[in-house]
C-alpha cells in the first residue's frame, strides 16, 4: 500500500479514492483530493512532520495523518 508516508523525498503519487473517508476535512478543504498529483519535498529532523506540496500548495502534515492518504504512483 503506498501512501503519502511512504514516498521518498522528490517522488510524486496521485491521491487514491481510497480510504477518502480517513482523510481530515481540513486536508479535503486544502486540495488533498482524490486525483490531486503530491510531491514530498521535505522531512523535519524526526521524520514528523511532512512536507508536501499538493496542486502548487505547500502543506506540512503529521505523519501519522499521511499514512492515511493513499497513493497511485506516478512515474
Amino acid at each position: 500500500m503506498n501512501t503519502i508516508a511512504t514516498l521518498h523525498i522528490g517522488e510524486k503519487g496521485i491521491i487514491s479514492d481510497e480510504m477518502i473517508d480517513k482523510i481530515p476535512l481540513k486536508l479535503l478543504e486544502m486540495g488533498c483530493l482524490p486525483g490531486a498529483e503530491v510531491e514530498l519535498l521535505q522531512l523535519a529532523p524526526l521524520k514528523d512532520p511532512l512536507y508536501i506540496c499538493v496542486n502548487g500548495s505547500h502543506l506540512a502534515i503529521r505523519k501519522e495523518t499521511a499514512s492515511l492518504i493513499q497513493l497511485i504512483k506516478s512515474e
